[in-house]
């Protein structure tokens, strides 16, 4: 088992710093849907799209989360200079928000109908949909990032 951890270490600190980053983007997921539409009457449907400004600003938080803590635990520096590296990052960082922008539309519209009962708690539709997001987006911004930005 230890040498299975090992051999895989990158993969295991990748997920567990991806754990923190979707915590982090959840949970201000989860505030900021709350709050912001009795700011913004438009975060509950700006042109048909739920929850704009709280799913752009919880990905945000996340993604500066998941920067620093793959630069500090995940992945070796890369080839480019830190500037390069961040900017890449960002870069590839904004490219995925708008996929998951585009992935929560589609589930909160047309997979998740209700609020799943847990019986302890309900996870709402929202919820449900932003974090199948975050996992489907995760998996392509490992093998990019790995393959891209940080040495593969």
């Amino acid at each position: 088992m230890r040498h299975l951890i090992l051999r895989h270490k990158q993969i295991l600190f990748f997920t567990i710093a991806g754990g923190i980053s979707a915590v982090v983007e959840i949970g201000s997921f989860k505030i900021l849907s709350v709050y912001l539409p009795r700011i913004f009457i438009a975060e509950y449907n700006l042109y048909g799209i739920k929850y704009p400004f709280s799913n752009i600003l919880s990905t945000s938080c996340g993604i500066l989360t998941n920067y620093f803590l793959s630069i500090w635990f995940v992945f070796t520096r890369g080839r480019y200079s830190k500037r390069r590296e961040f900017a890449y990052f960002v870069c590839l960082s904004f490219v995925s928000t708008f996929i998951g922008l585009f992935l929560f539309q589609i589930l909160y519209h047309f997979i998740f109908r209700d609020a799943l009962d847990l019986g302890i708690f309900v996870v709402s539709r929202e919820m449900m949909s932003k974090i199948v997001s975050i996992v489907i987006v995760s998996l392509l911004n490992y093998s990019i990032k790995k393959k891209m930005i940080f040495n593969g």
